[in-house]
């Protein structure tokens, strides 16, 4: 079952948080940055993660932390260019390969609940209308609670939007 709420994501009771990143990206914005602030592990071993393994666009990324919090990362944009650049932009296939993904990800570990901001909208640059059918096509058998944030709203539980 999909809903769409609004509230902060960062405080979501639900089993996995789920955001879009790229490829040996920084941390250093949006969703990703309120992440490796909070859990700054994750960030240290993502960067191990990537040189290790080298993923590509498409893929994700499930890390695991303390008091049992899950992190699953889409890799949804481009990877940056260089060690200085920025990371580049979404690509909707990309979004719908990591949706295909996390469906099957979600089901393995059999977790109950997802949060899932504006997917690939924020630092990603895609539209949300176009993201947002994608999201309700590739999810909506997935045998879970799916919490679509659509609204930020600081702080705040999620409410279910309107």
């Amino acid at each position: 079952m999909i809903t769409e709420v609004s509230g902060d994501i960062l405080l979501s009771s639900a089993n996995a948080i789920v955001h879009g990143i790229a490829p040996f990206d920084h941390f250093n914005q949006g969703l990703a940055l309120a992440l490796r602030e909070r859990w700054p592990s994750l960030y240290k071993d993502f960067r191990h993660y990537c040189t290790n393994f080298h993923p590509k666009c498409g893929e994700l990324w499930s890390w695991g932390g303390p008091e049992q919090v899950r992190i699953i990362s889409l890799f949804t944009q481009d990877p940056p260019l260089s060690e200085h650049q920025k990371p580049g932009k979404a690509r909707i296939e990309n979004v719908h390969q990591c949706l295909r993904a996390l469906k099957k990800e979600v089901e393995k570990e059999k977790y109950k609940s997802i949060a899932i901001p504006r997917l690939a909208c924020g630092v990603g640059g895609l539209s949300w209308d176009e993201v947002k059918p994608t999201i309700q096509r590739d999810l909506a058998e997935l045998n879970a609670e799916v919490h679509v944030y659509g609204q930020y709203v600081a702080q705040k539980e999620a409410a279910i939007s309107a």
